[in-house]
């Protein structure tokens, strides 16, 4: 594993971190596993947050005993001081430690938000007292908003931003990417398969290895999907034409509107199950019309309980016009159930 510096911090990390999300699906003895086994392989970069449910506390329970040899990062979404020190103080206690070293202001997308942060009673003045205290080394921020994070990036005031970069999503590697670069602004990657619609990590992580400031942060939910990363990391990065050829292939097949999988769009106050039945173009693009009806048959009928009332198109990070793509990979999956002789 190679480690690099964290913009101008001085820390220095695994070229690829640990995303903490996936790790809340397993129980508590499998995730433990899952973690002291990316530390055994080299991850010394764990980035979770206070709303990734029990997250924290299983990273805590795994990694507290090897404290001084890991980066922890973690985020809030509280904009307040009091939200943001309750925020803290728990993510501390979860994560067995009396400091975090890098806290993140998590989903900062517009001036709005910005501004309940920068305050009088806004979270920026807590988070600079904890810093003060040693509570928090340095801070970062997190934004599905590419001109939001330019902005954030150029106040000044943060350590690293974390946005999302992958071969469909390349954008940031402009503007963003090279600000960073030049200020010395530690770049995270969140995304790196796209929400998981990139399902090939070996050109996923070829496309990323292009840039070598930026430090990916996959989400890990076994020994094996730990393996697979660390075992692209041991090669010479060469890129084929082949490759380029499936990244665009990829491409074509996505377009711009489609679900990362974030779940910030849940839960739907209907029941519908949202995220699994907007993927299902792209599950029924790579499976028979059969097999997508049947893999998909719950979240898909509950699409039905949709009244368009608009709180997922409120939630979304990347405003998709949700009810509206529920609606076509519906009759999408009418379709197919009617070619298939289901019911």
């Amino acid at each position: 594993m190679n480690y690099i510096g964290l913009g101008k911090t001085g820390l220095k990390i695994s070229a690829v971190g640990f995303g903490g999300i996936p790790i809340i699906r397993l129980q508590t003895d499998e995730a433990v596993k899952v973690l002291r086994h990316a530390y055994d392989q080299g991850i010394t970069f764990y980035d979770t947050a206070n709303m990734y449910r029990d997250s924290e506390a299983k990273i805590g329970q795994a990694l507290s005993h090897v404290r001084n040899k890991i980066i922890i990062a973690t985020k809030t979404i509280q904009r307040n001081s009091a939200g943001f020190r309750q925020h803290l103080e728990g993510s501390l206690k979860m994560l067995k430690t009396d400091y975090i070293d890098l806290y993140q202001f998590h989903q900062v997308s517009n001036d709005k938000e910005w501004g309940k942060i920068t305050k009088d009673s806004g979270a920026w003045g807590e988070a600079d007292k904890a810093r003060q205290e040693g509570k928090i080394r340095f801070l970062g921020v997190t934004s599905h908003n590419l001109q939001m994070a330019i902005k954030l990036a150029k106040t000044g005031l943060f350590s690293s931003v974390q946005f999302p970069f992958n071969f469909i999503e390349q954008e940031a590697k402009d503007e963003l990417h090279k600000y960073c670069r030049e200020k010395g602004i530690g770049i995270i990657v969140m995304k790196p398969f796209a929400g998981g619609v990139i399902d090939n990590a070996v050109i996923a992580f070829k496309y990323l290895r292009q840039f070598p400031e930026i430090i990916p942060i996959p989400g890990f939910d076994s020994v094996k999907s730990v393996d697979e990363i660390i075992s692209i990391y041991e090669h010479q990065n060469d890129i084929t034409s082949h490759d380029l050829e499936l990244m665009e292939k990829y491409r074509q097949e996505l377009g711009r509107v489609f679900c990362r999988r974030c779940e910030y769009c849940q839960p739907c106050p209907n029941g519908v199950i949202i995220t699994p039945a907007m993927g299902y173009r792209i599950v029924a693009s790579r499976m028979s019309p059969k097999v997508s009806v049947e893999f998909l048959k719950v979240p898909m009928e509950s699409t039905r309980l949709c009244d368009d009332c608009g709180v997922c198109i409120e939630k979304c990070p990347y405003d998709l016009p949700i009810p509206e793509i529920l609606k076509k990979n519906y009759d999408l999956f009418e379709a197919h159930r009617s070619q298939s002789g289901l019911k």
